[in-house]
Parts: C-alpha cells; structure tokens; sequence
C-alpha cells in the first residue's frame, strides 16, 4: 500500500453502473478508504425532506443546510457507514425517493461547493478510492487513476430492481427504469458540474463483465500507476 494521501482513485458514471460495489472492493483491496459521493448528496436530500425543503423553492436553505451538517464515513461491523452529524443514515438514504430528491438537490451550485470541500478534506488524511459523478472532472481532477463504469439504461434499472427486492422492498422495473432515464438526463445537462467522462478517464463497460472482472481490472490499472509514480506496488 502506498503511503501517500489524496485521491488515488476516481470512479464516475451513471447511477446503477457498479461504482459503489467496485470503489468499496478496490479500497478494500488497497487498504484505503472508500467516499460515497452519492450517499453525501442523499444524505442532505434526507435532512431537507425532514425540514419540508423543495429545491425548487428553497436552494439557499438547502445550502446553508449542506454547510452545518457534518459527514464521516465509519466503519459498522464489516461495512462502511455514512454518519451525518453522529446519526447513521446509511440505510435511510438509500431510499428510492430519496435517491429521486438528491439530484435537484445536487445540481445546487452553493450546494456542491460546501460538499465538494468536504470531499477533498477527507482525502487530505488518508487515501481515498471515491466515487460519485464529477469526480475525475472536478472533484479530483489529478486523481492518479480516473475510471468511467457505464453500463445500459435496461441493465442498471435490473440491478436497481434486484437490490431493492433483495432488500425487501416494494420496486417496479418499469418505474426505476423511467426514473433512471429521467435522472440521467439531469445529470448529464445540469450547469453544474454535469456527469461526463473526464478526457484521461479509462472506460469500462460492466455489462458484460463480472464485479470481480471489473474489479481485477481497476487494481491491475492502479498498480500500473502507482508503479510509474514512484515505483512501489500496491
């Protein structure tokens, strides 16, 4: 494991693509600490649904909300948990309508800047393999590996589908399907900092590959850089 700090990996991509389950696995792998970037932005979706805030009508609210609430990534057995000021909200914010709330709530300018800074904090301690969508291209943009997972429209609402069953509650393929459509083209056409490959990005498509395909892949491309830097393994 190298000891330096900052970000050694960025993953973006389209939700339902796999970032979460490959950043987790390769910062386990590495021994550095896995950002959801994503679970950040439901979180403060979380908190503005508890406070009756409406991105619509109440941004700067949102924003000055985004800027009190404090986040850290714990670990909770053998998982990683996000704490937003001490209370564990990991399976909170994995709620469909609150997944639906965090994509107005993150094309907030005020927003993303207040949690853009909390991001790099945290890679200023300790390495980090971080995930989101505006990593490679903003968030990180001399991340020493960037990586952009895609994966079909109809493959993503399957996985989707298949974890919230999993999980034991209520989904419809078709709704998730036309919710993650409707999301994508949020992402992709916001102002700020929308979703888009980074120029020096690798991609990688995991439709027809394995977690653990994808995975060996990310690892085999990270030890090849961190070799070039400073000529030490993984």
């Amino acid at each position: 494991m190298t000891e330096a700090t900052g970000c050694m990996v960025a993953i973006d991509g389209p939700a339902g693509a796999g970032k979460s389950t490959i950043a987790r696995a390769v910062a386990e792998h590495c021994g550095y600490t896995y950002v959801d970037t994503g679970a950040m932005y439901r979180a403060l979706a979380l908190h503005a649904m508890r406070a009756g805030l409406d991105p619509a009508e109440d941004a700067d609210a949102i924003a000055e909300l985004a800027g009190r609430l404090r986040f850290e990534f714990r670990a909770v057995g053998d998982e990683q948990h996000l704490f937003v000021d001490g209370e564990d909200v990991e399976r909170a914010v994995r709620a469909p309508e609150v997944g639906n709330l965090s994509s107005p709530v993150s094309a907030i300018p005020a927003v993303r800047e207040d949690l853009v800074t909390a991001q790099r904090r945290m890679a200023e301690r300790v390495p980090v393999v971080m995930e989101g969508r505006d990593i490679g291209t903003v968030v990180f943009p001399d991340a020493l590996l960037k990586i952009f997972l895609t994966a079909s429209a109809e493959e993503r609402a399957r996985r989707r589908y298949e974890q919230l069953r999993a999980a034991g509650q209520a989904a419809d393929l078709e709704q998730i399907l036309a919710d993650q459509r409707a999301r994508d083209r949020r992402d992709m056409t916001r102002e700020v900092a929308p979703l888009r490959k980074a120029e020096d990005a690798v991609e990688i498509d995991t439709d027809p590959l394995t977690i653990e395909q994808v995975v060996e892949r990310v690892i085999e491309l990270l030890e090849g850089r961190v070799e070039d830097r400073d000529g030490s393994a993984v």
